[in-house]
């Protein structure tokens, strides 16, 4: 039979603790308290595959477990319980057939077992059957009303059903029931990152990785949140933690090699590629990040190589042909990289990537006005695609209305809200590449309340305050207030933090260079804020305070600026062509990373 792999880190497995107690013999009628009895034969070898279990060897697990059921006195709770433990150990060792049938025993034999319910639950979701874990996980939070597990391990199953609210919502109740446990953390972290929300998402995986300080996925959650707002610095700083307790996960390296290229350190990136290709051989995007960082190093041969060793293994993938299109590009050979942009967008008509690989062919040919239709276009298929953006914005180009749209009525002096699709950003009307998401769990649109300018020692840190609508609680509506932590300076958010729901409101404590958040929901948050370097303009207050603002990147907030990886050196490229209406850059790497 085929091995199941079981990702036990994500899901809630329980065996049942009754196990674990040594049966004692009643006390007689009015006599004194009978003395304990020695355990029977059946309860020894469950206490001992308990711990065989636990040890991780399944096998003598099972084993133990079948010589338990042999007693032909035990009641059916006691061999239900039994049948319940041996089920999660055949699940580990992949015997599944196995595992199912003793689930079924188990249930028939001890119907009111939560447990049984959720570990069956988790089976069937490690199966690909979701809306049958669900049917499983709401019997046991039926049985059970307080199973902190159950709740998460049935939010994962909603997850894989694309019911995000209703993911959250499980997620949540699951933290309040065990606020200490790192699954269902990072279990929403990874919803609310999927739902365009990083910096949400950065609070919960941060919280789990304190509550379990090995908890690969969480680092590597997290590390994937910071990507998406660029802090390159810091995800790198995640996923060599999440690689130092998972050193053969193939994904991590990938990760953290387009880190490196977000850095520009291309010979690190070639390495965690290169890496990733020695335990994954047939790996089509660890081949193919490690073209693209050849093609950044003008090692067209071996770029090329490994792009079309990555076409051989996924034909079909369209950010493969965009990306040889990119080094096609970097080697001159305009020509021949539309025809492969051309080639993924017939694979993929909404490829970012393709849309931002031709524009870039089109900036190097000078065409300003395609690149910036084409840079634009990338954009609005993926905002968070930031060699677009940088492509943009060097060619003096703004998206267009129909991307980012105003809304009347919602902002505050020197601020204006925009929408893009379902989210929402503040702009600062003076610095309108200083822009903040309004993340909120809330129903309705964000409304501005408050802007300020800290003083020293805070100097250059900004504290905007929004309403974030609506969320429903136990005696109706509550209403939901937000807080962004802005670097002024940096243009960049540190932090988006729930500031009050209903009555429940955090405290905030600024000291000593950092800001302690006790939030709502009982934990407590720290953010480092560095010191402040002077800025040349600073967005208008609502209030009466001075304009000018200083601070630094909050990437730089966790790494010595020693320690951080240094970029490659520029190479001299071949001319980019001529383009009267945008200067053109001294080199490629300016043309794609706007330096």
């Amino acid at each position: 039979m085929k091995r199941l792999s079981l990702n036990v880190g994500s899901s809630c497995w329980l065996a049942l603790g009754l196990l674990a107690q040594t049966a004692l013999a009643a006390p007689g009628d009015g006599a004194a308290p009978a003395s304990p009895q020695p355990p029977t034969a059946s309860v020894t070898a469950a206490q001992e595959g308990a711990s065989s279990l636990l040890r991780g060897n399944t096998a003598q697990a099972i084993t133990q477990y079948t010589d338990a059921l042999k007693d032909q006195t035990l009641p059916n709770d006691r061999r239900g319980a039994i049948l319940n433990d041996r089920a999660v150990a055949y699940a580990r060792s992949g015997q599944t057939k196995l595992a199912i049938d003793d689930f079924n025993r188990a249930i028939q034999l001890f119907p009111e077992h939560a447990a049984t319910y959720n570990n069956r639950g988790n089976l069937l979701l490690a199966l690909g059957l979701p809306k049958e874990a669900v049917r499983d996980f709401d019997r046991a939070v039926l049985l059970a009303p307080g199973y902190a597990a159950a709740y998460a391990n049935r939010a994962g199953a909603y997850d894989r059903l694309g019911l995000a609210e209703d993911a959250l919502r499980d997620y949540s109740r699951s933290i309040e029931l065990a606020p200490s446990s790192a699954v269902p953390l990072a279990g929403r972290g990874r919803v609310l990152l999927s739902l365009g929300k990083p910096h949400a998402a950065i609070r919960d995986f941060g919280r789990a990785v304190s509550a379990d300080a090995r908890f690969s996925n969480a680092y590597r959650g997290r590390a994937a949140a910071k990507l998406r707002i660029r802090r390159y610095d810091d995800a790198i700083e995640d996923l060599s933690r999440a690689i130092a307790f998972d050193n053969g996960n193939v994904e991590l390296y990938i990760l953290r090699g387009h880190a490196y290229l977000g850095l520009r350190n291309f010979a690190s990136g070639l390495r965690d590629f290169s890496r990733a290709i020695e335990l994954d051989s047939k790996s089509p995007a660890a081949y193919a990040g490690r073209g693209l960082a050849n093609g950044f190093v003008e090692a067209f041969d071996d770029g090329f190589s490994d792009l079309n060793r990555a076409i051989d293994l996924d034909p079909k993938n369209a950010t493969v042909f965009a990306y040889r299109a990119i080094v096609y590009n970097l080697a001159g050979q305009t020509d021949v990289g539309l025809k492969d942009v051309e080639t993924a967008l017939k694979l993929d008509a909404n490829r970012a990537e393709a849309f931002w690989a031709r524009g870039a062919i089109a900036e190097q040919l000078g065409r300003t006005s395609e690149a910036v239709a084409d840079y634009r276009h990338a954009l609005s298929k993926n905002s968070e695609l930031a060699l677009a953006a940088e492509g943009l914005a060097r060619l003096g180009g703004e998206m267009p209305d129909s991307s980012e749209t105003p809304v009347a009525g919602l902002g505050i002096e020197g601020w204006t809200v925009v929408a893009r699709g379902a989210d929402f950003y503040a702009v600062n009307t003076l610095q309108p590449a200083l822009r903040v998401p309004l993340e909120s769990r809330g129903i309705g649109q964000p409304r501005l309340l408050d802007w300020e300018l800290k003083k020293a020692p805070f100097k250059g840190i900004g504290v905007l305050r929004f309403s974030g609508g609506t969320l429903a609680g136990k005696d109706g509506p509550q209403e939901v207030e937000m807080i962004a932590i802005v670097d002024v300076a940096a243009r960049s958010v540190i932090t988006v933090e729930p500031n009050k729901l209903g009555s429940k409101t955090a405290a905030w404590t600024w000291e000593e260079g950092k800001v302690t958040v006790a939030s709502i929901d009982g934990v407590t948050d720290e953010f480092n804020l560095r010191p402040s370097v002077a800025a040349d303009t600073a967005p208008p207050e609502r209030t009466k305070r001075a304009r000018s603002a200083d601070g630094r990147s909050p990437s730089d907030d966790d790494a010595d600026p020693e320690d951080r990886p240094k970029p490659e050196r520029e190479r001299p490229q071949r001319s980019a062509g001529n383009n009267r209406s945008a200067p053109k850059p001294k080199s490629i790497f300016q043309l794609l990373f706007g330096n």
